[in-house]
């Protein structure tokens, strides 16, 4: 008997046969009455997107990718979440109102890292904090400041897990002169001796968090690890370096009812 064509809005899972990705529209009255009508049927609606996810999980839908919209690009609930859940995670606090120099200098001695807390990605928006001077100049853009401990590390693991999966996993080697690890800043990749503890370790935060669809960039220092960050939103250069199609991925993974 032939399964029933599930739905999904985004296009994420546009090469898996057993779904139908009908759009991310602007307006629920943009769609045609059968797409509507697939929507109201589904138990599951996939890849709603942080326009529909709310609404749809307030009519009675389930939702995959769990926790992914309430959590993408805010550093501020992922901080949260990781230490409510007793997730390994560099010492990170949030500054808002006066007088946040002398409460900064309390909790942290430099250097120090400070991100913009909310929609900052690739690198963009974190700052290695040496000085006073550079202190001042993010406390001037940001409201609230993000401050987390530095760690010396200079590579991190990017570990892909999807439905409790991991289905890759490589090392980001940071540029000379670089901070960060980030591929797009200068990064390198590599596949060699990756830990299958560190492995394991992200695999268990994203079941933790209940991340259905993942990155998590984790780290090892002072003697553990670490979970670094949840990317909902990732790049796909480590699996085009491995000659690995994600995408081919998940329509695997559908077939044998991994989805």
């Amino acid at each position: 008997m032939k399964r029933r064509s599930r739905t999904a809005l985004g296009k994420r899972l546009r090469t898996c046969g057993g779904f139908r990705c009908i759009g991310v529209l602007p307006n629920w009255d943009d769609y045609p009455e059968d797409a509507k009508q697939a929507v109201r049927e589904a138990e599951t609606v996939y890849y709603p997107g942080p326009l529909y996810e709310n609404v749809l999980r307030t009519v009675g839908k389930r939702i995959h990718p769990r926790n992914s919209c309430h959590f993408v690009g805010n550093k501020i609930r992922q901080t949260d979440l990781f230490v409510m859940l007793g997730i390994s995670h560099p010492k990170t606090r949030i500054y808002y109102g006066r007088n946040r120099v002398e409460r900064i200098l309390v909790d942290f001695r430099y250097p120090f890292i400070a991100k913009t807390p909310v929609g900052s990605s690739m690198g963009k928006g974190v700052y290695l904090v040496t000085g006073p001077d550079e202190l001042d100049a993010y406390l001037d853009r940001h409201l609230p400041a993000y401050i987390q401990e530095y760690l010396p590390i200079d590579k991190d693991l990017r570990v892909v897990v999807i439905k409790g999966r991991v289905i890759h996993a490589y090392w980001r080697i940071r540029a000379e002169g670089e901070f960060r690890n980030n591929v797009s800043r200068g990064g390198s990749i590599s596949f060699e001796n990756i830990p299958g503890e560190a492995v394991a370790f992200a695999r268990e935060s994203a079941l933790k968090c209940g991340f259905d669809d993942v990155g998590l960039d984790v780290c090892f220092a002072h003697g553990r690890y670490y979970v670094l960050e949840a990317n909902m939103v990732f790049g796909f250069e480590g699996f085009r370096t491995a000659n690995l199609d994600f995408y081919g991925i998940l329509a695997e993974m559908e077939e044998n009812g991994l989805l």
